[in-house]
């Protein structure tokens, strides 16, 4: 391996950031991970010596950032497509903000993770990614940009969104952009040449296309997962479906938030096919076929292996949530639902909780939170589409259906989250083992007076179904 660099990242807590963090750790590189909210970003215990963290809201331009002298690389990771409507405003003001404190630093190269813009007119959101890409070739360093199109890999927001329409529909009547042409990339691909391009000369102040060998519509990538699956469906291409209709189609069916489906519906009618493949060669990277990549998501899946998921930076909380503002639970004005019951087995207990939500549900009452779940969706919220990223393991920052992880301490037995759906106000929900108990404490803090007749509406409900997850939590029947 050469020399260990000293590496920055900005999106730390992406789907992309996180993967790529892990890979450059393991390859014993020193790692300033660039993040928003601290108590959203989890390093390995392992690695704790080698990672720092630098928090900076690249929007805020009242905050200066005094980079260390010493990084020798910089990756830029961030978007704000699925966090709003203004994405091209965002993201050009957050490159600025990047460039100009990037500039005055000794960073050597920036490599930039960017969409495929090969054609004449281009979505909002491919468009904004040319823009950002000029404003980051304005800096002092080595500006390497690659473009890709579809992204797969076990959490990636494409295989999810491919996964949905499949395994959900039978029969699908889609849009016209069901027949547009693209070429898909494997995650792990994508990581090889991310890496393979640090500090490489011959890479400096250049852009490349990457994708896989195959070029195919995205009809073809649904009939190919399939195929995959030994699935029979039916795609049937209609032209009266407007970007409008097509984005509420894919919100409903799939686990996407509107504004993502949005933007990606209308990414969907431009092609993104490489025109050629110069950095593969330059690498002498061969990447895999669209069915492997497939292939190689399953396997992550099954074993539990995911290493990051799109809908973990995924927010609903009025568009931005800084969770040390909501670790400290409130009781002045607040209507609290606490349930205490004797702990069977402590560690059986705190394995049911760090098990609840996503496939496994919540333990009493599924039917009602899956009913829950579909009205906030209704409402333009992040409904229980979310899931949850592994079957067992949960860290700070994690999504977990509606909830956001605030605090995940299995040693303390203290898992706490905070409620990302809709509300007339704001919710908690705490599980911690205390003594021989577990007390359960569910904390709303109403806004105005249509939060307290919501709480007051939802009492009965609130009663069995808290008082009943509780205890099957606990494996016991007493309650004190």
């Amino acid at each position: 391996m050469s020399s260990p660099l000293k590496v920055l990242v900005t999106g730390a807590t992406g789907y992309i950031g996180k993967r790529l963090i892990l890979a450059l750790l393991h390859s014993g590189h020193m790692v300033y991970a660039v993040v928003r909210d601290a108590h959203r970003f989890h390093i390995p215990p392992a690695f704790q010596s080698q990672c720092q963290v630098i928090e900076w809201d690249l929007l805020d331009t009242d905050s200066t950032i005094q980079l260390p002298n010493d990084i020798d690389i910089a990756f830029y990771l961030v978007h704000s497509m699925a966090s709003s409507t203004k994405f091209m405003a965002l993201e050009v003001a957050c490159a600025e903000a990047f460039q100009r404190s990037v500039s005055h630093s000794n960073v050597r190269q920036v490599i930039y993770l960017s969409g495929m813009v090969n054609q004449s007119q281009l979505s909002p959101h491919l468009a904004s990614r040319k823009e950002v890409e000029a404003v980051l070739r304005q800096g002092s360093y080595a500006l390497t940009t690659l473009r890709a199109g579809i992204i797969i890999g076990s959490g990636s927001a494409s295989f999810e969104i491919i996964r949905d329409l499949v395994e959900k529909l039978p029969i699908m009547v889609a849009p016209k952009w069901i027949n547009t042409r693209c070429q898909p990339i494997a995650i792990r691909d994508v990581m090889t040449l991310l890496m393979g391009c640090m500090d490489r000369p011959d890479t400096f102040h250049q852009d490349f296309d990457i994708g896989g060998p195959d070029q195919l519509s995205y009809k073809d990538m649904l009939k190919g997962y399939a195929t995959m699956r030994g699935l029979k469906r039916w795609i049937i291409s209609v032209p009266i479906l407007t970007p409008r209709l097509s984005a509420y189609w894919l919100y409903f069916v799939t686990s996407t938030s509107y504004k993502l489906a949005r933007a990606l519906i209308n990414s969907m009618t431009v092609e993104v096919v490489c025109r050629n493949r110069d950095l593969q060669d330059r690498l002498h990277h061969v990447a895999i076929s669209y069915p492997e990549s497939l292939s190689l998501a399953f396997k992550k899946i099954e074993t539990n292996a995911i290493a990051s998921s799109w809908k973990d930076a995924m927010v609903s909380y009025k568009g931005k949530l800084k969770i040390a503002e909501f670790i400290e639970v409130p009781t002045m004005g607040c209507f609290i639902d606490q349930q205490r019951f004797r702990v069977a087995n402590r560690e059986q207990t705190i394995d049911a909780i760090w098990s609840i939500g996503g496939n496994r549900g919540w333990y009493y009452g599924n039917w009602l939170w899956q009913v829950r779940g579909f009205i906030d969706k209704l409402w333009g919220g992040v409904g229980l589409r979310r899931g949850r990223t592994n079957a067992t393991t949960i860290q700070t920052g994690d999504s977990l259906d509606f909830w956001r992880v605030l605090v995940a301490n299995r040693d303390d037995g203290r898992l706490l989250l905070f409620a990302e759906m809709k509300l007339p106000g704001d919710a908690w929900l705490e599980f911690k083992i205390v003594g021989d108990r577990l007390q359960q404490t569910a904390t709303f803090r109403p806004l105005g007076i249509w939060g307290r007749l919501y709480w007051m509406v939802l009492i009965p409900f609130h009663w069995v179904i808290f008082r009943q997850m509780a205890k099957r939590l606990a494996g016991g029947t007493t309650d004190s």
